[in-house]
């Protein structure tokens, strides 16, 4: 009979190679998101994610594959998408705290629209610190500011 080799989770910087999957990641979210425009062809946003890995700034979180990514620089997170057959499995959370052990704070913005995302940032200790009208992003679409400060002590 086969054998199989179950193969631990892993959060890993990505690879140039791995552009393609963090891009159909992304792209998935869009395709489902009713209220997201989509501004970007499919190609464009394998292209945007390879210039993301391209300086340094992507996690892959993989097990059988990449089922999400976190894109950071420094303290600011430009990205944080798990794929649709991933999510409820506690994978943002991991990469989350990837990013909280090599940072004291941490801030990103979000769409005023994205509930969920607000939710899973609010249950991890962010707060709320400012909201534009979108005036500012590519989206047009009103956003928040959220800031996660590690805890003195």
């Amino acid at each position: 009979g086969s054998v199989f080799i179950r193969r631990p989770a892993l959060i890993r910087p990505a690879l140039l190679l791995d552009a393609g999957k963090v891009g159909a990641i992304l792209s998935d979210f869009i395709d489902r998101t009713t209220w997201m425009p989509r501004l970007h062809t499919r190609a464009e946003e394998i292209a945007f994610a390879d210039r993301l890995i391209a300086q340094n700034w992507v996690n892959v979180f993989e097990r059988t594959g990449i089922e999400a990514f976190i894109a950071r620089q420094g303290s600011k997170i430009h990205a944080l998408y798990v794929s649709s057959p991933a999510q409820g499995h506690g994978i943002g959370t991991r990469l989350l705290n990837h990013a909280k052990s090599q940072n004291d704070t941490l801030e990103l913005w979000t769409f005023q629209k994205n509930l969920r995302a607000q939710q899973f940032y609010t249950r991890h200790g962010f707060i709320e610190k400012s909201r534009t009208d979108g005036r500012g992003n590519d989206e047009k679409l009103p956003d928040i500011l959220l800031k996660w400060q590690r805890s003195k002590g």
